[in-house]
């Protein structure tokens, strides 16, 4: 998979975090193609860790400039992507990252990512969804409303990690399915972006601190 990451990405940073550099397609479609087949034989979502998505950057650049948030505490990403906020928490201090990623192949990529800006990321590849107490100080989300089943059960999790004591923050571009309720802004960021990913040039992303 490491292989695989390396000669079908290239080291950039995104437009909202320059301090950060990730290993992403430059292009959309031969990305896709070259997958598939790859895809296809191991049983693999698509490559939706090759791209730096915009909630993902509100959230890093959110944690880059407010560093007090993470700072000396235990923080999850979930659903983490490419790591780009795992990493960036990781820079602001952090006394420990995970990142949470049921795609083996964005698990390969957080590593690779995670070695590039010299930061330590622990990585697991299971459903927390699925598990017990919240054992993090902050949890994150960014970009995780796009679909109503999964919307829902993040954000009942997200609550009940709330509830338990911990910092829960959600950045979200406006997507359909994100709650109407128990969410309070804390920053928001007009980040650039691309059509083929999504339908304008640059989107507006609100972060959230969810109230349990």
């Amino acid at each position: 998979m490491r292989d695989f990451i390396l000669a079908n990405t290239a080291l950039a940073s995104p437009p909202a975090c320059p301090e950060i550099k990730l290993r992403l397609a430059t292009e959309i479609t031969p990305l896709w193609q070259a997958t598939e087949a790859f895809l296809d034989a191991n049983n693999l979502p698509p490559p939706y860790w090759a791209f730096a998505w915009v909630g993902g950057q509100a959230m890093a650049r959110y944690l880059l400039d407010t560093p007090s948030v993470v700072a000396g505490n235990r923080v999850l990403d979930f659903a983490a992507g490419c790591g780009i906020g795992a990493i960036a928490a990781a820079l602001a201090g952090a006394a420990a990252v995970d990142a949470a990623e049921i795609d083996p192949v964005a698990a390969a990529a957080i590593r690779l990512n995670a070695e590039t800006n010299r930061t330590a990321i622990g990585i697991t590849t299971e459903d927390v969804l699925a598990g017990g107490d919240c054992r993090w100080d902050v949890v994150m989300a960014g970009d995780v409303c796009y679909e109503r089943p999964m919307a829902e059960a993040v954000f009942a999790w997200l609550r009940r990690c709330a509830a338990s004591g911990a910092d829960v923050l959600m950045a979200d571009p406006g997507r359909a399915y994100l709650p109407r309720t128990g969410l309070m802004k804390v920053a928001a960021y007009v980040i650039p972006c691309s059509l083929e990913l999504e339908d304008r040039t640059s989107r507006e992303v609100t972060v959230y601190r969810i109230v349990g």
